[in-house]
Formats: structure tokens, sequence, C-alpha cells
């Protein structure tokens, strides 16, 4: 649906470019009756006004066929349509904002990139605000689609978030809300996640197979419900092998290159170090396997690792990176699909309670697969 509003537009730290401008058009508009309407247009093709909107706005559910004839139809009347005097009439914006924490790990852009593609068939745009993993960036970004008026927000939580009184705030408003992958447990809103704890389990016992004896982990903040999942994830997988629990190779990292690579090298130092790490995510497991290569420790052959993401760059790694898939389209598009639900249905006890959880998918690379080695 063309909305005449912008179609997905990048916005960094809270900066929204252009955007001022197009709130001061929206504020500053006289709105003025055309001469034909969609009342006029339905008259003449002996339809439903509603049908004629949905037609001109390229809903998916008019046939092609009669969205050509009311398009047609709409150029021999000679009718213009004002998006943004509709917008002000109806208390529509047709834009959903999608607040994510980092613009700098592929994830994320997939995900997006799920969203968008629904929206846009759905007739709405899309702003985005990235908060850099800063909290005080993430309430800032919440503020500025409240500004913006959108019609609804998916979110998924920085790293540092600890308190959710800006998302309260949004409940508050009556705003449809929809988290994604990184989520709140404290409060009760609609989310789409990826079975963590499942898939977790699923890399350890993969190591395990492969034949490592001492498996570690290198956690992201376990306050943030997607890393816990792994973390217990990982616990479960030992102890259904009868593995002892050894809380020296739990190392607590902080999601990053630099924080994978301090991990490992002060497991390395520990009197009995790991054989194999499961990192918490991809951009760790990069860290782990950058710092077994400055330590000439041979991968797969003498040390495993296994990630969890399937980020762009894990299967370019030397070697390539074993990991765990989030379907990461599936994720955006379920996320709007939820949210969508809420524009459409209102808000309710029921959908804030709803939970989707995709099922992630094992990848097996050579970081991992000593039975694709020779010696």
């Amino acid at each position: 649906m063309d909305t005449g509003l912008p179609g997905p537009i990048p916005v960094n730290s809270g900066a929204l470019p252009g955007f001022k401008s197009l709130l001061h058009l929206r504020k500053t508009v006289k709105l003025k009756n055309s001469s034909v309407t969609l009342s006029d247009i339905a008259r003449e093709l002996s339809m439903t006004a509603a049908t004629v909107s949905r037609a001109l706005s390229d809903h998916p559910e008019i046939s092609l066929k009669t969205k050509q004839l009311v398009q047609d139809t709409a150029k021999r009347l000679n009718y213009n349509s004002n998006r943004i005097a509709s917008s002000l009439r109806s208390g529509k914006t047709n834009i959903i904002g999608v607040l994510i924490p980092t613009a700098e790990n592929a994830f994320f852009g997939s995900v997006i990139h799920g969203i968008t593609n629904l929206a846009s068939k759905n007739g709405y745009s899309v702003l985005i605000h990235e908060c850099e993993e800063l909290f005080d960036l993430e309430v800032k970004g919440i503020q500025t689609l409240i500004g913006a008026r959108v019609d609804g927000i998916i979110v998924s939580l920085s790293r540092n978030t600890v308190t959710y009184d800006h998302f309260l705030e949004v409940k508050r408003r009556n705003i449809p809300l929809v988290f994604f992958d990184r989520v709140p447990d404290q409060i009760e809103i609609p989310s789409v996640v990826i079975d963590g704890f499942h898939g977790a389990f699923l890399a350890t016992q993969h190591l395990i197979d492969q034949g490592y004896k001492r498996i570690a982990h290198i956690s992201g903040p376990t306050y943030i419900k997607t890393f816990d999942d792994r973390f217990k994830g990982y616990l479960a997988a030992l102890e259904a092998n009868h593995i002892a629990i050894d809380q020296q190779i739990i190392y607590t990292g902080n999601i990053s290159i630099a924080s994978g690579m301090e991990g490992t090298q002060f497991l390395l130092q520990l009197p009995q170090p790991p054989d194999a790490i499961f990192a918490a995510e991809d951009f760790t497991a990069l860290g782990v396997l950058k710092q077994l290569k400055l330590s000439k420790i041979q991968v797969p052959q003498q040390f495993g690792v296994f990630g969890f993401c399937n980020d762009m760059f894990s299967e370019h790694t030397t070697p390539s990176l074993s990991t765990m898939d989030q379907q990461t389209l599936m994720m955006g598009q379920e996320a709007f699909k939820l949210l969508f639900e809420l524009i459409q249905h209102g808000i309710s006890d029921e959908l804030n309670r709803t939970r989707k959880v995709i099922e992630p998918l094992p990848v097996f690379r050579e970081s991992s697969s000593r039975s694709t080695t020779t010696d």
C-alpha cells in the first residue's frame, strides 16, 4: 500500500532526519474537500467505499483485477487522495516504530527486513531507531516514537535495560507494543522469541557428541532472559549427560568480540582448561576463535567452538563457525503480524499474554565437527 509517507527510515540515536518537516506539514496542512471522493468512485463501480479505499491502498485481500479497475476509475474521475489529512482525521499514521539495540549486528537487520517486508504489504511505513545498547537512548527512542504518533512499536531490549517505566508509559497510552528476541519477563507484553533453551541444549549436546569432555560457556548478561535461557540450556545438556557443572568454566561476558577473547584467555589459564566453548552469540564466538588462533590452538582438533545466531560472517570465519540459526526473517514477520493484530483488534489481556516461540535450527560447521576432520 502506498501511504504517501516515507518507507523504512533509518534513525540513529534518536535523530529523525527530515521527520520534523513531516510533522510540521501534518500540523499545518489545511483540509480541503476534494471534488471527487471515495464514495463517488464507489457509486460509479457499485462497490463499498471501504473496498475502494483498500484497492487504492494496495491491500493484499483485494484482487489485482479490482485494484486495476478502481485505479483506472480514480484516474478517470481525477481523484486525488490526501494521505496526511486522512491520518489527521482517523488518528492513524500508518507508521510503526522499531527500536533495536544495535545496527552493527546483522541479526537485527535481518529481523527488520522481515518486519518491513510484511509491513509494506499491509500499508505501513517503518521508523527505525537504534539505541546503541544504551538505556538512555532506548528511553529517548520510545519518547521519539510516541511523539511521532506511530500506530505501534516493536522492540528488542538494550543489554543495559533493567527498568521498564518507559514501556509502561507506552502501555498507559494504549499504543500497541510487541517485543522480539530480548524480552522482559517483568511486564506482560506480547512477544516473539527464539527457543534459546532448546537451541543451547542442542549446541552443547553436539559438542558432547563430538567427544569434547570439558565444555565451557561464555554467557551474555543473564539478567536478559534471552541469555539466561541459553545458559540454562547449556546446564541442562550437561546434567542430561551426567557431566558435573563446574562454575570455574562459566564466564559472564557482554556479547562482544572483546568479551569472547577475554573469556577465552581467562579459561585457558585455568589449571584445568576446557576443550570446548559454547558462546552465547556469534560475536562472542568470533572472539573465541581469534583468541584460540593467537594461542596456537587448533580448532576443531584440539578445541571445539559453537556460537548462537548464524550471523552473516559465521560461515566465512576460518574455520567456519558452528551456530544456531534463529530464523530471523520469520521472527520479524511474526512480530509484525502480532503488532498488526493489536492495531486492528485492540489490546486485550489475551493478546498481552501471547508469546510466539520459534525453534532455532542447528548449523554444523568446521569449528565443532571433529568427525569431519582428519589428524
